[in-house]
């Protein structure tokens, strides 16, 4: 019996040391990223990974990047707080903004995304010289939903001396739903024209791929401020403060950090903030896209 005792006595003993070492071996908190699907999968994860790598070292949290199949989705998982951290489009931003009562937070953009354009192209040897030879002909447009891809494309169409409503004045209308596919379209003979965002253009031409060398630029919007980085509501300012802090120290002076800056098409990181994107809001709302 008093061996018994004193087994019982010892296991108690134990269970109360370890206790607070449990307490303390808590597991690494996970930051949840995702982006929009304005390319491939595959492409969108290939120009996360080193960024990823980076801002686990810069947060001391475990990053998990998880792809979306369409832009609601990512606006969804801010607003039920399943994404802590998104790339979003200057309109997919606006949704998320709307759809959180304001409370999804804007926290740093590429300072390429002060001035963004789209690229209207078409077959090399299409006889196109302005917007407004593209009337009765087919048009495609990247997602419903993208920013560069579809609404502001659209509303400069509309802002044009050629006043071009899409759904009047083009034969037809589709959508590719990403904007290396909208230069596949066009290069196929699928649609006559198409639009797409300047950055995916360039990296296109630079890769020599061979759908953009069927196709050229025909023209060039105004711009306009398009893709950042937002939090979800309710984020802990503390990670907060660290993920933009980690995006502002990137330097392409760093050969680590000119690879990340590289593979987001950036030569650096900027503060943003919610107004950058009300002309967005506007063109969406002048568009009928938001109520």
């Amino acid at each position: 019996m008093k061996r018994l005792i004193l087994q019982s006595t010892l296991a108690l003993l134990a269970t109360a040391c370890l206790a607070p070492l449990a307490a303390h071996a808590q597991p690494t908190a996970v930051l949840r990223v995702s982006a929009i699907p304005d390319e491939a999968p595959t492409e969108l994860q290939r120009k996360f990974k080193p960024l990823g790598d980076y801002l686990a070292q810069a947060t001391g949290m475990q990053v998990q990047f998880t792809p979306v199949t369409d832009y609601a989705a990512v606006v969804e998982g801010l607003a039920t707080n399943k994404i802590d951290l998104a790339w979003l489009g200057g309109f997919t931003f606006v949704q998320a903004k709307l759809r959180t009562d304001g409370k999804a937070v804007p926290i740093v953009q590429r300072a390429e995304d002060e001035v963004f354009t789209s690229k209207f192209i078409v077959p090399t040897e299409s006889k196109a010289k302005t917007l407004a030879d593209l009337k009765g002909g087919t048009f495609a447009f990247g997602a419903p939903s993208s920013t560069s891809g579809s609404l502001m494309p659209r509303y400069f169409l509309m802002q044009d001396a050629a006043k071009i409503n899409p759904e009047r004045d083009f034969k037809t209308v589709a959508y590719s739903g990403a904007h290396d596919a909208t230069v596949a379209f066009v290069a196929a003979g699928r649609a006559d024209a198409g639009v797409l965002n300047a950055s995916v253009w360039e990296k296109l031409v630079e890769a020599n791929n061979p759908n953009a060398a069927k196709v050229r630029v025909l023209a060039t919007t105004p711009t306009y401020y398009d893709y950042n980085w937002t939090v979800r509501p309710g984020l802990d300012a503390a990670t907060t403060k660290k993920l933009a802090d980690a995006f502002l120290a990137l330097d392409a002076a760093n050969p680590q950090h000119k690879e990340i800056l590289a593979l987001q098409r950036a030569s650096k990181f900027i503060p943003t903030k919610a107004s950058n994107y009300d002309g967005i809001e506007a063109a969406g709302r002048s568009a009928g896209l938001i109520k």
